[in-house]
């Protein structure tokens, strides 16, 4: 059952990003990250970045207007019994690993510095 689960999240993130590639301007650049699908199916949250980080409530909005166009979009896709409600957030885990491998490349660059 759990490997269904991960395969319904999995799917959703895929066709999610399709559907943005396919409707959103490219300003701003908006990357679906991940999933997460309620066990019973009935809902689900898509996660999203996007570059510039300025612009992430536009994009916010993009997403939640276009919600039932996405949701008609994964009915055509997507063989599954309910076609679950989608809701969209920011993913700041994403933003926040980034902003850690940025410091962390920087502490790499000082340190070369060191050796020479």
């Amino acid at each position: 059952m759990e490997d269904r689960h991960t395969k319904v999240a999995s799917l959703l993130t895929e066709l999610a990003a399709q559907y943005v590639r396919n409707e959103a301007n490219a300003d701003p650049l908006i990357t679906i990250t991940r999933s997460n699908v309620a066990k019973d199916y009935k809902n689900a949250t898509v996660f999203f970045t996007t570059i510039p980080t300025e612009r992430q409530h536009d994009a916010h909005v993009f997403l939640k207007r276009s919600g039932g166009d996405l949701r008609r979009f994964v009915m055509k896709h997507m063989r599954i019994k309910h076609i679950p409600h989608i809701e969209f957030e920011i993913d700041y885990g994403e933003r926040h690993r980034q902003a850690t491998d940025e410091i962390f490349a920087g502490m790499e660059i000082k340190e070369e510095d060191k050796e020479k």
